[in-house]
Parts: structure tokens; C-alpha cells; sequence
């Protein structure tokens, strides 16, 4: 492999254990140069244990971690190329914004002019330079977390680690941030990695995702490829809305539920299975062939309308996405057909 195909960081079997419980399981992982990485799963499934293991504050019972081909699981934090940005931002409260940025630095013993230098891009990057003679304890949520950002950013790490650093913002902040990361990200030319349990946050910031349960690794690949090609039923329902319908396949790429027969792209011997579907890929049909439901309630959401369903048979539950035009054709207790895009459906 030539050094342009090297991965800027491969996770290598890495495995870590508290007492009885495997935190962290076998886990390997290649995050290339300059990509936004995010760690996903819920809690307790061993992503922040993962991070804290690259950061160097957890050791690890078995495996490596490789920076540009270089083991670096035996050093400790401060000779690691990365940096850690806690969710808790950490910030000196007795400082102004610039003197938490030089403080870094400063440890370093870099020379006063590379300091200022470096601190004054930095500030203007993060558009804090108003903002460098004020104390942490005058800043709001979003303004301090751009300081916490800058005093990572600064050190100029090559790969910069968050552990959920949007947490305590509140939602329009939250969203707010997620595209000033990105931005960030691209321009500072840093391989970011993030931990969050926030499924939309990791589809709209990361080029690639990794899903973590129990300490495994699940699946990796762009949001793009998790949501719409999702390994297993636990990835599936775990991104975004997916609804589930239990039935079979007869062996001629035929799912049969409740009686209606519906085309898929896998085909099977006759088993029970689960299909798998979106609600943006179920639309309501004329055909007789078509899955009876009754409407149980039309939700509401500005742009588009859910329609909560349940199929006349079984009762099984599931959603499609109507725009708010359409949606509002329906209501409450009225009975349709639905049919599913057969390339959008996945069988489990």
C-alpha cells in the first residue's frame, strides 16, 4: 500500500474490558485524511471508550492504533497528533478567550510571534475575534463552545476528536453548529471524529458514519449507504424512521403480507421474513393488489405529512410520507392501499 493509499488512522482489533464487560470489541476501522468521522450507537455501546482510547486516556487490552502507518497505542496523550474536545468545553474560567488559546501554545514553549500568529487565525476562523478579551463566564452556550473548538483547532492536531460537543446546546443552536463544524472542518483541513448519539446530527456532518451496539462494530459506510442500505435490523431501525412488516417470501421475489403480494429485489425459498421500508418509499395505490390499511392519525411537520398507519389484517403498524398537499387528503379512520419501491426495500 503507497502512503497515499494509507488510511491517516487505522483502528486495528481494538478491544477494551471493564471487569466482566467488553466495552469495546474487536473493533477496525479505517478513517481517511481530512474526513469527518462519526462514531454512532446508543448508550453504552463503547463510542466514547473507542475515543478515549485514541485520545490515550484508556489503554487498550488488545489491538493497535496506527497514525499514517505509526503505532502510537503506546503513547501517552500529550505525544499523540490528536486533540480531545470535551463535551463539558473546559474552559479556564479565569481567562480571556485568547488567553485560553495561548495557553496551549504556550506549553509548548512555541515562540511568542508563532503564538500570536496562530491564535489571531485561529480567532478570525472561528469569528471570535470580537469575542478574545472576554472571560468564559460572559459568553452564551454557542460562543463558548466555539472557544473550546478554537483552543482545539489551534494546536493544529491531525486528527481532533469530539465527545459529544453539541450536547448542551439547545436545538436551533444544535443545528446552527452542526453546519459552523462542517465549515470549520473543511477549512482547517483536520480529520475530525465525532461521538454523538444524535442520528440526524451524524447524517448532515459526517462523510462517513460507523455504527457501534455492544462493543461491536456494526456497519461503516456514507449516510447515504446506512440509511438506505442498512446491514441489519438493528442498524435499520436504529438511523431514521423504518417501517417493519412481518410476512414471507415465496421464492419469486414475491413478499406476501397480510395476503398482498408485493415485488422485492431479493428473492428467497419460502421463509417468514421482515421487510424493511421507509416511508418515503410506501405510496398509496389504486391496485387491488395493493396492503389495506386504516389510518390512525395524519401528523403534521410543515413541509410533509406522516400518515401513522395499521394494515387492515394484522394490525401492523407503519408510516408514509405524504407532502403536505397530498397529506391532506387524508384523515383519520379512512381506509387505503399501499404499495412499496422494490429496489428501496431491504428483507431481514
Amino acid at each position: 500500500m503507497t502512503s497515499s493509499q494509507m488510511p491517516l488512522l487505522r483502528i486495528d482489533q481494538v478491544a477494551k474490558s471493564f471487569g466482566k464487560t467488553r466495552a469495546v470489541d474487536g473493533v477496525s476501522l479505517d478513517i481517511k485524511e481530512n474526513e469527518f468521522f462519526a462514531l454512532l450507537g446508543p448508550s453504552g455501546c463503547g463510542k466514547t471508550t473507542l475515543l478515549r482510547m485514541l485520545a490515550g486516556f484508556e489503554t487498550l487490552d488488545g489491538g493497535k492504533i496506527l497514525i499514517s502507518g505509526k503505532d502510537i497505542s503506546p503513547l501517552p496523550p500529550e505525544k499523540r497528533p490528536l486533540n480531545l474536545m470535551f463535551q463539558s468545553y473546559a474552559l479556564f474560567p479565569h481567562m480571556s478567550v485568547r488567553q485560553n488559546l495561548n495557553y496551549g501554545l504556550e506549553m509548548e514553549r512555541l515562540p511568542r510571534k508563532t503564538i500570536r500568529r496562530r491564535v489571531d487565525e485561529t480567532l478570525a476562523s472561528t469569528d471570535l475575534t470580537t469575542l478574545a478579551d472576554r472571560k468564559p463566564d460572559q459568553l452564551s452556550g454557542g460562543q463558548k463552545q466555539r472557544v473550546a473548538l478554537a483552543r482545539a483547532l489551534v494546536k493544529r492536531p491531525r486528527v481532533l476528536l469530539l465527545d459529544e460537543p453539541l450536547g448542551a446546546l439547545d436545538k436551533k443552536l444544535r443545528e446552527r453548529m452542526q453546519l459552523e463544524l462542517k465549515r470549520l472542518q473543511h477549512e482547517a483541513g483536520i480529520t475530525f471524529i465525532i461521538v454523538t448519539h444524535d442520528q440526524e446530527e451524524a447524517l448532515v456532518m459526517a462523510d462517513r458514519m460507523a455504527i457501534l451496539k455492544d462493543g461491536k462494530l456494526l456497519q461503516a459506510g456514507t449516510p447515504e449507504q446506512i440509511y438506505e442500505e442498512p446491514a441489519d435490523r438493528f442498524v435499520a431501525n436504529f438511523i431514521g424512521i423504518m417501517n417493519f412488516l412481518d410476512g414471507e417470501i415465496d421464492g419469486t421475489h414475491t413478499f406476501v403480507v397480510d395476503g398482498s403480494r408485493h415485488r422485492v429485489s431479493v428473492k428467497h425459498g419460502p421463509r417468514k421474513a421482515v421487510l424493511a421500508v421507509r416511508p418515503e418509499h410506501v405510496s398509496i395505490t389504486e391496485s387491488a393488489d395493493g396492503l389495506g390499511v386504516i389510518i390512525t392519525d395524519v401528523a403534521y411537520h410543515g413541509l410533509d405529512r406522516v400518515l401513522h398507519a395499521r394494515t387492515s389484517s394484522s394490525g401492523q403498524a407503519l408510516q408514509l410520507r405524504l407532502s403536505a398537499a397530498e397529506g391532506q387528503k387524508y384523515a383519520t379512520g379512512q381506509a387505503i392501499k399501499l404499495a412499496f419501491n422494490a429496489d428501496k426495500c431491504r428483507i431481514y
